[in-house]
């Protein structure tokens, strides 16, 4: 989000961010993200995709609304939390949309929400997928991926009743303004620091986040 707040500001647009209500007392990763985002002069509406009045305040007059908000979560112990937000936050989100009269949605999905168990090359590396391949709502996939992929679908059943929206599925986003830091950025900190014991075989795909924002 800082990163795309930034790039909008470069090219002239105003620009409001919806910021994550909070209890009293939060981290300092939090306050420091916050002050970041005031600090560039961007007007900041706190609420929550899972309240859904404080979207229609937050999109009252916009013109395009970008929905980078969702819960990433790997472990069991936080699989109830990607629902409710993932699937539940972006119907808000659709619905805050369509009665803002919002022109046009960027939905900000992942490569998670694609299904790609069983897509492999004959030496056994993975193929490459992509947004023709089945979204990964179904009882084996993880509860983030169907998570992801059930909010893709409440967009496209969106689209086909004449919302204009853009869905991108970018990998696993790395980069500048990761104030917490983010699993997959503390994971890079961790290798860098050898704190990481072993390494195994294997790969993944990873995107700058200024590629995804550009």
């Amino acid at each position: 989000g800082h990163n795309l707040v930034r790039e909008l500001l470069t090219q002239g647009r105003k620009v409001r961010a919806l910021v994550h209500t909070r209890p009293a007392g939060g981290s300092a990763s939090a306050d420091a993200s916050i002050n970041a985002l005031a600090s560039l002069g961007t007007e900041l509406v706190h609420g929550d995709v899972c309240d859904r009045g404080s979207l229609d305040r937050a999109f009252a007059g916009a013109e395009v609304v970008y929905h980078l908000a969702a819960h990433i979560s790997i472990s069991p112990e936080e699989d109830h939390r990607c629902e409710p937000v993932n699937v539940e936050g972006t119907r808000n989100v659709v619905a805050a949309c369509r009665a803002a009269g919002v022109r046009r949605l960027v939905h900000f999905s992942s490569v998670h929400a694609l299904w790609a168990e069983g897509v492999s090359h004959r030496d056994g590396a993975s193929a490459p997928i992509d947004e023709r391949h089945e979204l990964a709502d179904r009882p084996e996939a993880l509860p983030y991926d169907r998570s992801k992929a059930r909010g893709e679908k409440v967009v496209l059943q969106a689209v086909a009743e004449g919302l204009d929206a853009v869905i991108v599925n970018p990998g696993a986003v790395i980069g500048r303004h990761d104030y917490r830091p983010s699993a997959q950025g503390s994971a890079l900190i961790d290798f860098v620091k050898r704190r990481v014991p072993a390494l195994v075989e294997g790969g993944y795909n990873w995107v700058d986040v200024r590629d995804v924002v550009a």
